[in-house]
């Protein structure tokens, strides 16, 4: 989190009380006596937020909270007042500061708001860049979401090899979402415009693979968990592609080929042919930076998907999901977002000891919900929808205190 403070008070004994303050609180202070010392810091991409006195000889506050605002309309600035500047501070909220503080200023009533402010600025800030990397138009800016590092090096990953035309094998854990980078890899390559046909290799018979080559011809075929292709499936593949594919192949594998092939569990040969351009997709264990980006990304999908107005997503609720190893990765954020949509606590999926009727309550209330909020709250509707007499859908909604006003659009 963004932790930068620009304090601005043209009184030396406040502001270094206050700079005190907000270092024993582990935030980074950035002092200005004036408005003229503080200008230069209040930047559109500043990654912080603006503590400032209201009363200051020139430029006063409400001068520094218009230049802000000029700048970024985004940016919070907070104001510190005297006892009897309480309704210029009103004024000044109405005129878009974030909040006002009557001085002297405890760090008990302090810090909270200070902590408001950051967390509501590195979501614009996040939430910005972002809508730059979507900007950039092409199929892995939009398909493959996060802002880490880790996710800047897949991207640019999936961009090198997408144009070379030779094999790749995408590597990942499960739940990481294996088959869309494979898409990503097909849409920015030279036969983007031509199919691309995906199958699981489980059970792929030598015939079918050549039905698939044929399907796939002027495009790519991607051959999911492909450690689990049989064996005579596998020599059949080795020579297709040591005779020249009608389709680019792209493999897929949540398993270790590599181990694999050291225990003779699959064909050596084709490992090396698959091998040519590898892409691996972190764990979100490995970037849990890009948890609030995903999280809220599904968060809109699944609302979209249920007809049910998009939720706020708290910074304390994304906060405890960072928190979580995620071993399902995308998968089960996808499923935890989901539950979020719909109300559904994250005891019933975790299996957290609530019992049978317990769990399945808590089921039936989220697609009384999900009903709703699909026929724009018109209960009637939901009731036809889910095949229910209007009396006992209403009884359900009283049995579970939902009021099919609340959701209306």
């Amino acid at each position: 989190m963004t932790r930068k403070v620009l304090l601005v008070d043209d009184d030396a004994a406040v502001r270094d009380a206050l700079g005190q303050t907000l270092e024993l609180a582990e935030l980074e202070p950035i002092m200005a006596s004036s408005f003229v010392m503080a200008k230069d810091h209040i930047t559109e991409g500043f990654e912080g937020v603006i503590l400032s006195d209201i009363r200051m000889p020139g430029r006063d506050g409400f001068h520094l909270l218009s230049y802000a605002q000029g700048v970024d309309r985004e940016l919070p600035v907070i104001l510190l007042t005297g006892e009897g500047d309480i309704p210029m501070a009103v004024r000044a909220m109405g005129q878009g500061a974030f909040d006002f503080l009557e001085k002297p200023c405890a760090a008990a009533d302090l810090l909270p708001v200070l902590d408001r402010a950051l967390k509501t600025r590195e979501l614009v800030l996040e939430n910005r860049r972002l809508k730059r990397q979507l900007e950039r138009g092409d199929p892995a800016a939009r398909m493959i979401f996060g802002l880490s590092p880790q996710s800047e090096e897949l991207r640019a990953r999936v961009r090198s090899v997408a144009p070379t035309g030779a094999e790749v094998l995408v590597t990942g854990p499960p739940g990481s979402g294996i088959p869309k980078v494979a898409e990503v890899v097909h849409l920015m390559s030279a036969v983007a415009r031509g199919p691309f046909v995906k199958r699981p290799a489980a059970g792929l018979t030598p015939a079918a693979l050549a039905d698939l080559c044929a399907q796939g011809a002027g495009g790519s075929i991607f051959l999911d968990e492909v450690a689990a292709m049989p064996e005579a499936t596998q020599y059949a593949a080795l020579e297709v592609l040591e005779q020249g594919s009608p389709a680019r192949v792209i493999a897929g594998s949540s398993a270790d080929l590599a181990l694999r092939v050291a225990e003779g569990a699959f064909n050596a040969d084709l490992f090396y042919r698959l091998d040519v351009m590898r892409v691996r997709i972190p764990a979100l264990s490995e970037r849990r930076e890009d948890i609030p980006v995903l999280f809220r990304h599904y968060v809109a999908q699944a609302a979209e998907q249920s007809g049910i107005p998009e939720p706020e997503v708290r910074p304390d609720h994304l906060a405890g999901l960072m928190a979580q190893d995620w071993p399902g990765n995308a998968r089960s954020l996808m499923s935890a977002a989901m539950r979020f949509v719909l109300g559904m606590p994250e005891e019933v999926g975790r299996e957290s000891g609530l019992g049978l009727a317990e769990q399945m309550a808590q089921v039936e209330r989220s697609l009384l919900i999900a009903a709703l909020g699909r026929q724009n709250g018109r209960a009637s509707a939901a009731a036809e929808a889910l095949k229910l007499p209007r009396k006992t859908f209403y009884d359900k909604l009283a049995r579970y205190g939902i009021r099919p006003e609340d959701y209306r659009r």
